[in-house]
C-alpha cells in the first residue's frame, strides 16, 4: 500500500492537534505522503511537514483542497462538542450535521479512498431501557433534546447512506466513551472538578472512560490499515459515580431528579452551569460501551482499562498525595 496523504478536520481541536502531532512525527516507510491539518483558526504552532489550511467543514472550497493535495484518507474530527454561550441550536446542527454531508459529498467528488469519524457513544442516546452494555448492532437512538447527542445520530444515519451509495468510500466510524487524559477538559470533567459530584437518586451514572493517546492510537492505526467498520472506543468496565467520588475524595450531592430539573432550570440562565434541564438524562442513564468488537475486529486493545485511565486522570489533576485539589 503506497504511504497515505491524509487531511485532518478539526485539527485544531484537543484530539486534532494530537493527531497531527503523532502523524508528523513518523518517520520511514510508516510516515505519511501528505498532512494537511485543516481548521478554522490558525494553528499555535506549526509543525515541520505538515500543511494548514484554514477552512470551514461547510466550505464549497473543500474538494478544491482534497484535490490540491491529491487526498486520500480523511479523519474527520471537526464537531461542536462544548457549545459556546453564543451558540445557537441552528448553528451547531449547520457544523455538525450539514458540514458533515459538505465533506462527504466532497470526498466522493475527489474519489477519497478512507474517511475516519469521530462519532460518540451518545449517538446510542441517554434511556432508561439502554442495555446495560451497548454493543455496535444496537439502535442509535440519540435524544432530540440534547443537541450533541442528537447531531450524532443523525451524522451516523447520514453515514449509513452513504455506505449504501458510495461503497468505494470506505468508512471507520469510532464511538467514542468519554476522553481522559493529562490536560482533557470537557463537560465531563467539568462535573469532576465541582465540591461535590452531582448524583440523580436511584442512578449508578456509570461512566466509560478512553485514555485520549489510545483514540490517538487507534486513529493512526485506522489511517493506516485498520479494517472499515463501526467500533465502540472504551477501556474495559466502568465507574458508577460513587466510585468516582470516593476516588476523589468527594462527597456526592444526591437529589431526586424533579429537584435537579428545577435547579438547572434556575442556574442555567444564570451561567452558573452548562447542563439545562433536558439534559437530565444525560446524567441519569449513560451509555456503557462494550469494546469487545475493538479488541477482536479492529485489533487493538486500549492500554488502560476505564478504571485505570481515570486514576491516571485523577493523578495528573489533584495530585499523588490527596485526592482534594
Amino acid at each position: 500500500m503506497t504511504a497515505p496523504r491524509i487531511l485532518i478536520t478539526g485539527a485544531g481541536g484537543y484530539l486534532g492537534r494530537q493527531v497531527v502531532e503523532r502523524l508528523a512525527a513518523l518517520d520511514g516507510p510508516a510516515a505519511p505522503a501528505a498532512i494537511v491539518a485543516m481548521d478554522i483558526r490558525e494553528p499555535a504552532a506549526r509543525l515541520a511537514g505538515v500543511d494548514y489550511e484554514l477552512a470551514d467543514i461547510r466550505s464549497p472550497d473543500l474538494s478544491a483542497i482534497l484535490q490540491r493535495y491529491r487526498i486520500d484518507v480523511v479523519v474527520h474530527l471537526a464537531s461542536i462538542v462544548t457549545p459556546g454561550r453564543s451558540s445557537s441550536r441552528a448553528f451547531e446542527y449547520d457544523v455538525d450535521v450539514n458540514g458533515t454531508r459538505n465533506l462527504l459529498e466532497a470526498c466522493v467528488r475527489e474519489s477519497v479512498r478512507r474517511v475516519i469519524v469521530s462519532s460518540s457513544g451518545a449517538a446510542y442516546g441517554y434511556h432508561v431501557d439502554n442495555a446495560a452494555w451497548l454493543t455496535e448492532d444496537m439502535a442509535l437512538r440519540g435524544n432530540e433534546a440534547f443537541a450533541y447527542s442528537h447531531h450524532k445520530r443523525l451524522v451516523e444515519e447520514m453515514l449509513l447512506g452513504f455506505r449504501e451509495r458510495h461503497p468505494a468510500l470506505e468508512q471507520l466510524v469510532l464511538r467514542i466513551g468519554t476522553i481522559l487524559g493529562a490536560t482533557v477538559r470537557n463537560q465531563i470533567t467539568d462535573l469532576f472538578e465541582k465540591p461535590r459530584l452531582l448524583a440523580i437518586a436511584g442512578s449508578d451514572s456509570p461512566f466509560v472512560f478512553i485514555w485520549d493517546q489510545d483514540v490517538v492510537g487507534i486513529i493512526l492505526r485506522a489511517v493506516k490499515d485498520g479494517p472499515p467498520g463501526i467500533f465502540n472506543v472504551a477501556g474495559d468496565g466502568a465507574l458508577t459515580i460513587q466510585q468516582i467520588a470516593d476516588r476523589l475524595g468527594k462527597r456526592c450531592l444526591r437529589l431526586p431528579a424533579w429537584l435537579l430539573g428545577g435547579v438547572l432550570t434556575v442556574l442555567k440562565p444564570l451561567g452558573l452551569t452548562q447542563y439545562g434541564p433536558e439534559q437530565l438524562d444525560f446524567l441519569r442513564y449513560r451509555p456503557v460501551l462494550d469494546n469487545s468488537r475493538l479488541k477482536s475486529e479492529f485489533g487493538y486493545v486500549p492500554h488502560y482499562t476505564s478504571s485505570e485511565v481515570f486514576d491516571l486522570y485523577r493523578r495528573e489533576r489533584f495530585g499523588t498525595t490527596g485526592t482534594k485539589p
